[in-house]
């Protein structure tokens, strides 16, 4: 039985508009040295084009030596409805797991590495695990904050997350026909087409309702308190590495 490696981030923790994006890559612990010599590294200290070069390189490599990818795609109306009764932090505990089963079908065993998002790193880890269930007691879990910057296969991790939620913001913009930026507060494209997107009776379904950048656009538009949003059939997409390719490279 072959040791397993799986390293695991995220992307679109903070935006206000679109969804946030977790992946999940599973390779051949011996594979390490190819993932390095990709060039990998944290998604945040490259160039957009450098991370879509890169982002290239694993897919080819993952057809090849059969690495797989689990990526699962949160939406913003299970970011809102999960404020409401948790908060972010346990989402991503749920994600992370949701992207790391979907990875890998578990006949493996190995070390899962975690680009930690809680403060407190070690527990972080100790929720994924207890979120997995019994029957991945045979992996380790690493939970490191930062660990994009210190491991490769956490940094691919958080390339292909990056690039994928690029490509999401991207459609949205030409969908919705606004250009609506990074989808980050401090984005001035992104301030600026708030106001456009909460025009009509509720904030559009591309918002994420609950955070304060919209409830105040609201408020100051409107008067009242952003509307509640109510359960419907936005949830999160899940792709392993065959959907993957298809839906990317088409």
């Amino acid at each position: 039985m072959s040791e397993y490696s799986i390293g695991v981030d995220e992307a679109g923790r903070g935006p206000v508009i679109g969804p946030l994006i977790v992946c999940a890559i599973s390779i051949p612990s011996s594979d390490y040295n190819i993932m390095r010599e990709i060039g990998a590294r944290d998604s945040k200290a490259i160039s957009k084009s450098r991370r879509e070069s890169i982002y290239k390189l694993i897919h080819e490599e993952a057809i090849e030596r059969n690495w797989n990818i689990g990526i699962v795609e949160c939406e913003p109306f299970r970011i809102d409805h999960n404020n409401s009764v948790s908060n972010l932090n346990e989402l991503e505990v749920t994600l992370f797991s949701e992207a790391i089963k979907n990875s890998n079908d578990n006949d493996e065993s190995g070390s899962i590495f975690l680009d930690a998002c809680d403060v407190n790193q070690e527990r972080f880890g100790n929720n994924v695990r207890t979120k997995l269930g019994p029957l991945w007691s045979n992996w380790r879990i690493i939970s490191e904050h930062s660990m994009d910057s210190s491991n490769a296969l956490v940094a691919a991790s958080s390339i292909v997350a990056k690039v994928t939620r690029d490509v999401t913001m991207q459609k949205l913009s030409k969908d919705i026909g606004i250009d609506l930026g990074s989808g980050y507060p401090s984005d001035p494209k992104t301030r600026s087409s708030i106001n456009e997107l909460i025009t009509g009776k509720n904030p559009h379904d591309c918002l994420r309702w609950t955070w304060s950048t919209v409830r105040r656009a609201w408020e100051e538009m409107y008067g009242t308190s952003v509307p509640i949003r109510h359960p419907n059939n936005g949830n999160s997409s899940q792709t392993n590495i065959q959907h993957w390719i298809e839906g990317n490279h088409k």
